[in-house]
């Protein structure tokens, strides 16, 4: 990448000495060292911490079944869970068929439902000026969508920059880009979280995600974990015990099966929670352990789900999730 450094958080080359490894090596190590900082011990009990848990669908999981947002929400909320997080592109497609935001709101509320996230793809982190001012313009609709139907939250994924080489991302300008985008985030009361995607090329990995919210030096910074992406971005699980629970609002939940390899994944091999090979005691105490108290999230692109009831997948993945934590 020939563009021109932009960002005033890079330190002097002259002022230290860096050992031969790769600058990928470099960042994705500082980023998990800067991740201590956001530890805070807590003596919860189980029982406590189970009560603070929300159960949310992720509508992806049974997007197959195309169903119109409005009998997602009824569904999702007959079916046991606590949370929503829908797709821009549904919020905006109901909105275009005549039905207001307030109704949805509403409606989401009646069901006894919480916005927990929203999942938008606005380039907010890319090189090209223009392309990440158009990109910041999206957000700030796609936001005013989520706030209108009730919602604080919204994924900020690498969009743009998660393709081949030539797409690597300056980590300490994607932390400059993220503060601007929660800048953005305080005016709109929606909260962007740095979102990990495991194929990219770009905070694809726990300590690059993590880099990027401690180096923004925002108080509002928070990541998006993902169970599936953790692994195929080869981060161990062992980092999450470095976060606060104040660092993840959202977890994206699902599994994922032994084979094809690490690198051959791809999102329609996401699995229901505890069906694969991810090693769940490990991570339900080390959400535990660092008191986190938001929302898990089932996030699926399973094609074999999407041919399935949904009401019928919307439950089993429940039931599975509560299993993951003893839960009945």
């Amino acid at each position: 990448m020939n563009t021109p450094k932009e960002n005033s958080l890079s330190p002097n080359p002259e002022e230290i000495l860096v050992p031969e490894v790769s600058r990928r090596t470099v960042l994705a190590t500082a980023g998990a060292l800067a991740s201590a900082a956001l530890t805070r011990p807590t003596n919860a009990h189980d029982d406590a911490h189970e009560s603070k848990l929300r159960f949310c669908l992720n509508t992806s999981t049974i997007r197959g079944q195309k169903l119109p947002l409005t009998e997602e929400i009824d569904l999702i909320g007959q079916a046991g869970y606590d949370g929503i997080e829908p797709w821009i592109r549904e919020i905006e497609e109901a909105k275009s068929s005549g039905i207001p935001l307030s109704d949805l709101r509403k409606r989401i509320a009646d069901q006894g439902l919480r916005v927990e996230s929203a999942i938008g793809f606005a380039q907010w982190v890319v090189d090209d000026e223009s392309a990440r001012k158009k990109g910041l313009e999206q957000m700030k609709r796609d936001m005013e969508l989520v706030r209108d139907i009730g919602g604080t939250r919204i994924a900020a994924p690498p969009v743009g920059m998660h393709g081949g080489e030539s797409s690597q991302l300056d980590l300490f300008a994607a932390a400059e880009r993220y503060h601007t985008l929660l800048e953005l985030g305080r005016e709109m009361g929606v909260t962007p979280q740095a979102e990990i995607w495991g194929p990219s090329k770009n905070m694809s990995r726990l300590g690059e995600a993590v880099f990027v919210a401690i180096e923004s030096g925002h108080p509002d910074a928070c990541v998006l974990p993902d169970v599936y992406h953790i692994y195929r971005g080869g981060s161990r699980f062992d980092g999450l015990g470095l976060l606060s629970s104040a660092a993840i609002h959202c977890f994206h939940f699902n599994d994922y099966p032994d084979v094809p390899s690490r690198e051959q994944l791809n999102d329609g091999d996401r699995i229901y929670p505890g069906d694969g090979a991810a090693p769940w005691a490990q991570i339900v105490s080390l959400l535990k352990s660092i008191g986190f108290a938001g929302a898990v999230s089932l996030e699926l692109f399973n094609r074999s789900y999407w041919e399935q009831d949904a009401m019928t997948v919307a439950k089993t993945g429940l039931k599975k999730m509560k299993a993951i934590f003893g839960m009945t």
